[in-house]
């Protein structure tokens, strides 16, 4: 399909400026400081290890993606600007796997407006110009490969494809339903042998089995507000960030590097919460209603929340509250929203006026990435554009905090810190990182009693466990000392070191 390429040539383009960024928060640790990331024989030898290296025990397992970044390392010497390139260019292909399924059920031209909507969706910018970002990528790529493939009743590389969506990242476990959806909405497809949907349940249950074996550590690394929250405690938050998803999805207007406390605020208002459910409800309903009249907007409605479920902190809490990077697969939604509007005022007032309002919302969206970018150069302007926009942010202010530190201003890190704990005081690592400063300042008192609150919030939280360890030695309390090398012991794979018993 030739417009697939316009649309290929588009979305490539638009994240091209990329080329010139270099790496930003968590690139550092997951390729540019690495091993397993630059050597496709290294990342093969680590196929059995979690997708966090050493020292963090952050856990998950993504093998491909580690993969895809050591083919990159090796092809470019390491050249940073070749791995968002290669970003682009997943994007690319992506987005153009979107333009030809969504073109069995549209127009030529409303196919295209889908593909170009998705493209440049302001909302990608974090997937795409953030290195990590590429997991959502091969998850997206392959999820929608899967799909074309079962389409065309190529059904080994369907189950091959789907393989690869969840050895990209864990959301790609959803692939099999969305592939079951894809062939229940399209009439013109054949029916799923039995082996093959077999084959797919038989895919999905191993790799969860593996995952929960190599990378689980993760699923006990939940955002802070989810910490000990039971499933009641934790939906108004969740439902309140499905509200803001749906709002970033729709309308992209008010974006950020960071969802957290209290961008998001906690605990949530009952009117998003209240708005986040009927959202869900709507989707639910639409999907159903429009099964028949209108199956290019059931699937992508499925598709979109069966791929934002497992970061959604519904079913289970995760790691952040919302993100960016999470809804990179949703945006099929609104992209195939675009489209029928499109093709509709196609029909009533004339290809001209349906063209005009395509460049319209393209435009607007590409204009919005690309005013979005530069915040995605370096960790430096990755801060500043967070607490220019939210300086509400716990994160960004903790973040600010260790620049502060690093460049001798101990002054100005104090009072970062006493405004992130002021912002949100139910942030053990906050908290953590808090008591370290204070100690390496000297404030035994202070760095004690902020060690006590986030190891009641969380016992095993790691820089709190090394302050009361710290302090235990110093006052000669060797058995209390002993005691804590022995939980970090117990709790800890990595770092004992840190935490060696004291002798008599």
């Amino acid at each position: 399909m030739r417009a697939a390429w316009v649309v290929f040539a588009v979305a490539v383009a638009l994240y091209l400026p990329t080329a010139r960024h270099g790496f930003v928060q968590d690139d550092w640790a997951i390729v540019a400081l690495n091993p397993a990331a630059h050597s496709p024989a290294a990342a093969l030898r680590a196929a059995d290890d979690s997708y966090w290296p050493p020292p963090a025990e952050a856990g998950l397992w993504r093998p491909l993606t580690i993969l895809s970044f050591a083919v990159d390392w090796t092809v470019s010497d390491g050249r940073v600007g070749w791995l968002h390139v290669a970003n682009a260019l997943w994007h690319g292909l992506a987005s153009a796997l979107v333009c030809v399924l969504l073109a069995r059920w549209l127009p030529r031209r409303g196919a295209v407006a889908a593909g170009l909507v998705f493209a440049v969706h302001p909302v990608h910018v974090e997937a795409v110009a953030g290195l990590v970002g590429r997991a959502e990528l091969l998850v997206a790529v392959a999820l929608l490969g899967a799909v074309l493939a079962a389409r065309n009743r190529r059904w080994v590389g369907a189950l091959v494809l789907a393989a690869a969506a969840m050895l990209a990242k864990e959301s790609g476990a959803v692939v099999g339903l969305v592939i079951l959806a894809y062939c229940w909405l399209d009439r013109e497809v054949a029916p799923p042998p039995r082996w093959f949907v077999a084959g797919l349940i038989s895919l999905t249950l191993g790799y969860l089995l593996a995952w929960w074996a190599i990378g689980g550590a993760g699923a006990s690394d939940v955002a802070a507000p989810f910490i000990g929250a039971t499933m009641r405690d934790r939906l108004p938050l969740a439902l309140s960030a499905v509200w803001r998803a749906g709002l970033l999805l729709l309308w992209p207007a008010r974006l950020s590097v960071d969802y957290g406390p209290q961008v998001i605020p906690v605990p949530s208002g009952v009117m998003a919460a209240a708005l986040g459910l009927a959202l869900t409800g709507i989707v639910i309903t639409t999907v159903w209603w429009s099964r028949r009249r209108a199956p290019q907007l059931a699937w992508a409605g499925a598709a979109a929340a069966l791929a934002y479920v497992p970061a959604s902190n519904l079913i289970v809490a995760s790691g952040v509250v919302l993100a960016e990077r999470n809804l990179y697969v949703a945006v099929v939604l609104p992209a195939a929203l675009a489209a029928i509007a499109i093709a509709r005022t196609e029909r009533l007032a004339g290809r001209h006026t349906a063209l005009a309002l395509t460049a319209v919302v393209v435009g607007a969206f590409a204009i919005r990435s690309g005013e979005r970018l530069p915040d995605w150069r370096s960790n430096r302007t990755h801060l500043l554009g967070l607490l220019t926009d939210h300086p509400e942010s716990v994160r960004g202010q903790v973040w600010a905090a260790a620049v502060l530190v690093g460049m001798g201003d101990t002054a100005a890190a104090r009072d970062r810190y006493a405004r992130a704990i002021a912002l949100y005081d139910r942030d053990p690592h906050v908290l953590g990182s808090a008591a370290l400063f204070h100690l390496a300042q000297g404030d035994s008192a202070a760095a004690a009693d902020l060690a006590r609150r986030a190891r009641r919030i969380l016992p095993r939280e790691r820089e709190a466990l090394r302050v009361q360890y710290l302090l235990a030695r110093a006052a000669g309390d060797t058995a209390r000392a002993n005691a804590l090398s022995d939980s970090i012991g117990r709790w800890y794979r990595r770092g004992r070191e840190l935490y060696a018993p004291s002798s008599q």
